[in-house]
């Protein structure tokens, strides 16, 4: 079993993130497996100086480590442009100049929208020959599109079960700017390392198919998923900054301990009481996803301070 840590450093580490990590840590460790640790740097402006640095000592003074040197996606751009070559050469891709302001404006019925933004409708299909005559034709730099032709690239989640994975248009996999979509850099990373479980938070379930069809067009081994449920706030939403500062960075500014941050965080994942306090290494040997909520479990109400 080969699992990974995939922080991305565009703020600080919250409650959040931190119990999926946890997770994720729990369920390669406690099976004796290899947790490598992958910094998802490539997201351009929304990287935050010094937020990769601090997300290292937060891991570190959770108790969570890891094996062999942190990875770095910034340096392994070349690796995307290949892929991304890979497809475009093999037909599997083309050149798209629409901006985002036109594809929502493309895609403004109501049931043409998908899980996490419009669809695209397919406008540069067979447009362009290449990304220089898209250039040439446009005068914009073209994204590429991957080209989606099933409904859905169905799959079983080892926590979930089988999910339909639904899939709705073709989506990008370089930006205009040449650098990678998310979607592609991961596939390429998680094969490359020879990753053989991905343990992440379900927000990320509509990007398991997308994925899989990468996997698939690339000629690579996916992964086994597993998507837990959110933390979220009194109002159901994804933990975040509208509901106060739940950063791990804050928890430890108000004198906070490890042990009772991360027996809260344990709490949140139904592996201990309410008002444990131990380190991750303490939850090895009993350790079981079974009692881990199917529902988002509430954050913002931590009484980590009372």
């Amino acid at each position: 079993m080969i699992g990974r840590l995939a922080p991305s450093p565009t703020g600080a580490l919250h409650l959040g993130n931190a119990r999926s990590f946890l997770l994720a840590w729990l369920s390669v460790r406690a099976r004796g497996g290899t947790l490598l640790l992958r910094i998802e740097d490539i997201d351009g402006p929304r990287v935050k100086a010094g937020a990769g640095e601090q997300v290292l000592d937060d891991l570190a003074w959770l108790g969570l480590d890891w094996d062999g040197e942190p990875v770095l996606q910034s340096d392994r751009l070349e690796h995307y442009t290949a892929a991304a070559d890979e497809l475009l050469a093999r037909g599997l891709a083309y050149p798209c100049v629409c901006t985002r302001k036109e594809v929502e404006a493309a895609a403004s019925a109501p049931h043409e929208g998908a899980d996490d933004g419009p669809v695209y409708p397919g406008t540069c299909r067979g447009r362009f020959a290449d990304l220089d005559a898209a250039r040439a034709a446009t005068g914009r730099d073209p994204a590429l599109r991957f080209r989606v032709d099933v409904d859905a690239a169905p799959f079983e989640d080892a926590f979930l079960g089988a999910r339909p994975g639904h899939v709705a248009g073709d989506f990008v996999v370089q930006k205009r700017d040449g650098g990678p979509a998310y979607q592609l850099a991961v596939v390429v990373d998680a094969a490359a390392l020879g990753v053989t479980v991905v343990l992440r938070a379900d927000d990320l379930l509509p990007s398991t198919p997308r994925q899989l069809l990468l996997y698939e067009a690339l000629g690579l081994t996916p992964p086994t998923f597993l998507h837990v449920p959110l933390v979220v706030g009194a109002d159901g939403r994804r933990l975040a900054k509208r509901h106060g500062d739940t950063s791990l960075r804050w928890f430890r500014q108000q004198g906070v301990a490890a042990e009772r941050l991360v027996g809260h965080l344990a709490f949140l994942c139904g592996l201990r009481e309410c008002g444990a306090e131990c380190r991750p290494a303490d939850l090895l040997a009993d350790f079981d996803l079974s009692g881990l909520s199917r529902q988002p479990v509430r954050g913002d109400d931590h009484g980590l301070l009372g």
